[in-house]
């Protein structure tokens, strides 16, 4: 089946990032009293009719009194990544708070670093953050030849992106499995496809996985030798396994951590999610190639529309599944926001632990660790709307 056939794109007209940037990496704003914002892309700049929508997110948090001294640290939405995300605004509020903006070291990671050293008034504490985004579909024609006229990546960049992390080496049983699903095979498109199908025939999504799980790959790949079974999790466990997979075998590749903020327009009831999206946080994942730039690639997504699409789930065979195994590899639908590529991410001021990454709030308070993937019990609720 034609992924082309689900998601058509128009044609697209430049969009360029306003004169004020954004904070370089590692660098942080100075504490402010209460709130802030960062700048963000000219509004001017996003065009409508090259398929652009916008969305604001809204971040809300509330913290019993009791809970101070305490931290918490939300994910900002990346600038500008590619030619399908541009944050035209981030601003933030938190009474009685110190605040400031960090980006982090590793793949710019933007957060917003929230403290109240006390209860402000002996009440509640709460913070609220907006980010209003620009997105747009995505579709790489890989029927095409490559093109010198493709989009670039520095090599510095793609050195980056062949790096082990944490919980995604590239050696030992990781660099195996790729060498074996890559064997006799020339060039790196034709390899990532083979990557791509070997992932979605040997990984099911498994409902009872908390959150979006922690993409522990060998974990999952000793479960499959020792056991002879498919590969269980969430998409940060099914994409993290494509790009460990994928930097193992030599090609560059990324999780790109997120969430939806709107339903499917492309008839995928599993694939989107608008309102309260709180828990509609996603990962989705890339590969670079010469000649196409960063292709899209999201085998988390097949096996979600393969358990989730219908009660009680569909064949691998179903005429659904099969169009989603062919859009999402090298397309993906634009109802979804990127917050960062990053990995083992350090919270600034904290003495947690670093985070495998970072989309969900993250919090600590007097009594511990808040819980990430529990919005009620943290105390955090995310929002999303489509304006103007």
């Amino acid at each position: 089946m034609d992924r082309r056939a689900f998601l058509r794109l128009g044609a697209a007209l430049p969009v360029s990032v306003g004169a004020a940037g954004i904070l370089p990496a590692h660098a942080a704003t100075p504490p402010s009293a209460s709130s802030g914002a960062l700048p963000g892309v000219r509004a001017g700049d996003v065009q409508s009719a090259a398929g652009w929508r916008v969305y604001e997110m809204t971040t809300e948090v509330t913290l019993p009194p009791s809970a101070a001294p305490a931290r918490i640290w939300l994910p900002v939405t990346a600038q500008q990544v590619g030619d399908y995300q541009r944050t035209l605004a981030t601003e933030w509020n938190a009474p009685g708070a110190l605040t400031r903006a960090a980006t982090v070291s590793g793949y710019d990671v933007r957060m917003v670093a929230i403290e109240w050293p006390s209860a402000p008034d002996g009440g509640p504490l709460k913070a609220s953050l907006l980010n209003k985004v620009a997105i747009r579909d995505r579709d790489v024609d890989l029927g095409a030849a490559p093109s010198p006229r493709a989009p670039r990546e520095s090599a510095a960049t793609l050195r980056e992106y062949l790096r082990p992390t944490q919980l995604m080496p590239t050696d030992g049983i990781v660099r195996d499995t790729a060498l074996k699903i890559t064997a006799g095979l020339d060039d790196d498109m034709t390899r990532a496809r083979a990557i791509y199908q070997w992932v979605v025939d040997n990984t099911c999504r498994e409902a009872s996985v908390r959150g979006c799980g922690t993409g522990d790959v060998v974990a999952m790949l000793n479960h499959t030798v020792k056991t002879g079974g498919i590969m269980n999790g969430k998409c940060a466990d099914i994409n993290g396994l494509f790009v460990a997979l994928s930097r193992a075998a030599g090609i560059p590749a990324r999780d790109a951590y997120g969430v939806r903020v709107d339903t499917s327009a492309l008839g995928f009831k599993a694939l989107g999610k608008a309102g309260d999206i709180s828990k509609a946080q996603h990962c989705r994942s890339e590969f670079y190639t010469a000649g196409y730039g960063w292709i899209p690639a999201d085998p988390a997504d097949v096996r979600k529309v393969a358990l989730e699409e219908v009660p009680g789930g569909l064949p691998m065979t179903d005429s659904k599944v099969r169009a989603a195994r062919a859009m999402l590899l090298g397309a993906w639908e634009g109802n979804w926001v990127v917050y960062n590529h990053g990995h083992d991410v350090a919270l600034p001021g904290g003495t947690l632990a670093p985070v495998p990454f970072l989309m969900y709030p993250n919090g600590q308070t007097v009594a511990g660790t808040l819980d990430s993937l529990d919005p009620d019990k943290f105390g955090y609720r995310i929002s999303s709307k489509r304006v103007a």
